[in-house]
C-alpha cells in the first residue's frame, strides 16, 4: 500500500468531513449520493441536478468550474480545526483562521509559489459555486440558494508576496452539522496520500457506507453513480481492478465479486479485532462514538471513561448490549452529569 501513496511528509492530526449534499438535503434523500466535487482536472462547469420524491438540489458552477476533490481539503481543514475545538470546549466560531503553511503541511502539499496559487484557485471554484435546493414544510414550498462558505479573506505578505493568514467564514449550514455532529466523518490520516481522485472518493464512499461494518457490498453500477465519475463504466471497473490490486484504501480491503458484478470492501478494524472480540466478548466501539463521547463530557479521557465503562460492563455479569456505542455514549454523559469538573 505504502508504495501507491505520496510520502509523509509532515505528521499530522485528525481528520473530519461532513458530507454537503447530505446536510443540506438532512434526512430527505439519504439513500443517495449527490457527488459534486469534480474527479477532473479539468474545469467542470456542468450544472448537475438530483431529484428524488419531490426533493432536488442544483449544483451551479462558476466559470471557473465545480470545486475538485482536492479544493475539499480546505474545508476537511477548517472542520477539523472547528471539531478539535469542541472537543476541548470551546464554542464554534463561523469564521476559520487559517495559516496557509500549516494547511499545506497538513495536507502533505508543496509551499512554493504555484502552490499558493493553487490555493487561491480553490477559493474561487469553492466560494463560486452554489447549490440550490426545494424545502416544503406545512404546504409552503421554500426555494433555498446557498453555498459552503459565505465569503474569504487572504492577507498576503506585500513583500515576499506569500499568503499569512486566511479567514473562513463557513455557510450557516456547515455550523449546525458539526454543532450537531451529524454527517461528520473522521477519515484516515491517509487521506491526503491518496494520488488520484479516484481513490479519495471511493475511500469516502467506503468510510460513509461501510464504517465500522464488517463488509458492504454496493454493484458497479451504483457506485459508478455515487462516486460521480465521469469515466465510461468499462473504464470505472479498470479503475477498480487496480484499486483491488494496488490496496491503496486505508482502513478498508476491496475486491471484485465478477459473476454478482459486486465490490466488496471489508473492514481492516474488524478483522484485526476479531481475535481480541472472540476473547473477552466485548464489541469494539465504532470510531465515531469517541468524538460524541468528547462533546458529551468534554474535559474527560474518553479512553480512561471506556475501560472504567469496560470494567463496569463485566462487573454487571456482561449484560447483552444492543447497541454498546449508544450505551457508552450514555455512561460518558451520565459521568459528566455527576461531576462536570473531572
Amino acid at each position: 500500500m505504502s508504495d501507491q501513496l505520496k510520502p509523509l511528509k509532515y505528521p499530522q492530526g485528525d481528520l473530519f468531513v461532513c458530507d454537503v449534499p447530505d446536510v443540506i438535503l438532512k434526512d430527505d434523500m439519504a439513500s443517495m449520493e449527490h457527488p459534486f466535487y469534480s474527479l477532473s482536472k479539468k474545469p467542470d462547469r456542468e450544472v448537475r441536478r438530483y431529484e428524488y420524491n419531490g426533493k432536488w438540489i442544483e449544483f451551479r458552477p462558476s466559470i471557473k468550474g465545480l470545486p475538485t476533490i482536492y479544493d475539499k481539503d480546505l474545508i476537511i481543514y477548517a472542520i477539523s480545526h472547528l471539531v478539535a475545538g469542541i472537543e476541548q470546549g470551546e464554542e464554534i466560531p463561523k469564521t476559520v483562521e487559517i495559516d496557509p503553511y500549516s494547511f499545506f503541511l497538513f495536507t502533505q502539499r508543496g509551499t512554493g509559489g504555484r502552490d499558493y496559487q493553487a490555493l487561491c484557485d480553490s477559493l474561487d471554484r469553492i466560494d463560486g459555486t452554489r447549490y440550490r435546493t426545494n424545502v416544503l414544510f406545512k404546504g409552503t414550498k421554500t426555494d433555498e440558494w446557498m453555498g459552503i462558505i459565505d465569503r474569504a479573506a487572504l492577507e498576503t505578505d506585500e513583500k515576499t508576496n506569500r499568503p499569512r493568514k486566511l479567514r473562513i467564514t463557513l455557510s450557516d449550514m456547515i455550523i449546525e452539522a458539526i454543532k450537531e455532529r451529524k454527517n461528520v466523518l473522521t477519515l484516515h490520516r491517509d487521506y491526503f496520500r491518496l494520488r488520484k481522485p479516484i481513490q479519495r472518493r471511493i475511500y469516502e464512499l467506503a468510510r460513509k457506507h461501510c464504517g465500522n461494518q464488517e463488509e458492504w457490498r454496493p454493484y458497479v453500477k451504483t457506485l459508478h453513480v455515487k462516486s460521480g465519475s465521469k469515466a465510461e463504466l468499462r473504464e470505472f471497473r479498470r479503475a477498480l481492478k487496480n484499486l483491488v490490486e494496488e490496496k491503496s484504501l486505508p482502513d478498508y480491503d476491496i475486491a471484485l465479486d465478477e459473476e454478482n458484478d459486486q465490490v466488496i470492501f471489508t473492514n481492516k478494524k474488524n478483522a484485526l479485532t476479531g481475535q481480541e472480540k472472540e476473547e473477552d466478548g466485548f464489541p469494539a466501539l465504532d470510531p465515531e462514538t469517541y468524538n460524541d463521547a468528547r462533546i458529551v463530557a468534554p474535559g474527560y479521557d474518553v479512553y480512561y471513561l471506556e475501560q472504567e465503562w469496560r470494567d463496569w460492563w463485566v462487573d454487571s455479569g456482561k449484560p447483552p448490549l444492543s447497541s454498546p456505542d449508544k450505551a457508552f455514549i450514555g455512561f460518558c454523559k451520565a459521568r459528566y452529569e455527576k461531576n462536570p469538573n473531572p
